[in-house]
């Protein structure tokens, strides 16, 4: 266990202070970059896509709920549980009440390239509220880099490309299903642009639970990578002797 050195009360508030200079750095540099991420230009799309609901077929436009923006999580199917992906539930458990974004004309959504009538009972085990959607059939996943398969669009994750991914030696993403987050803007006229994505560590930001980990002396404990179904974790949990 990595239990913190025990010190003064006055030299704690020494390397607090010290700590907190650090941390103010941080935001400001994290307010800069929330700036040049909105500053960014955006791309039509071209493309036609339909995904499956609980209420049937829609197109990437209704997936708005007629507000301004859409914020869409790829999440990965995981073909050999027939399930979501444990990494990807675990961020998905931190979703916060929409309430909020809906008042700041923006809407949520959960893509995922399970079937639909899977998908649907996969949400209902998860106790999830928000909308999911099934993109099976659909290019949408590939198009935007969370499903990789040369043969239907060229590599590219996190946007590096096959080669450069190959040097990095990250070989895990180039095939299969991989998280990331799209975002998305609808013009009055229904027309509909692609305005950024984050894929990988990208998704750190979404995950609450990390935040609140991070403040203590144990930290995360675990990597995302080592998440588990909510569902799953043993009936003992830790705790102090």
């Amino acid at each position: 266990m990595n239990r913190p050195a025990v010190t003064t009360r006055d030299e704690w508030l020494a390397a607090r202070k010290s700590l907190l200079a650090e941390e103010k750095a941080l935001t400001r540099r994290q307010d800069e970059l929330a700036a040049a991420r909105r500053a960014l230009p955006m791309v039509a799309i071209d493309k036609e896509y339909v995904f499956e609901g609980a209420t049937g077929k829609l197109t990437l436009s209704e997936l708005f709920e007629h507000r301004r923006q859409l914020i869409v999580y790829h999440m990965m199917w995981r073909w050999d549980l027939n399930a979501g992906c444990p990494s990807c539930a675990f961020l998905l458990d931190n979703v916060g009440h929409f309430a909020h974004l809906h008042h700041q004309n923006t809407s949520f959504a959960v893509v995922s390239r399970g079937p639909w009538d899977v998908l649907q009972g996969y949400q209902e085990r998860m106790g999830w509220t928000f909308p999911m959607y099934s993109s099976h059939g659909s290019d949408f996943n590939y198009d935007y880099h969370a499903t990789q398969d040369e043969s239907v669009t060229p590599i590219e994750y996190n946007f590096r490309t096959k080669a450069e991914i190959e040097a990095s030696g990250q070989t895990w993403q180039l095939d299969g299903e991989q998280p990331g987050t799209s975002v998305f803007w609808r013009d009055d006229d229904g027309a509909v642009f692609h305005t950024y994505s984050s894929y990988a560590r990208g998704g750190d930001i979404h995950i609450g639970t990390h935040n609140y980990l991070d403040l203590t002396p144990l930290g995360r404990q675990k990597h995302v990578g080592e998440a588990v179904h909510h569902d799953s974790y043993d009936a003992d949990v830790p705790h102090c002797h």
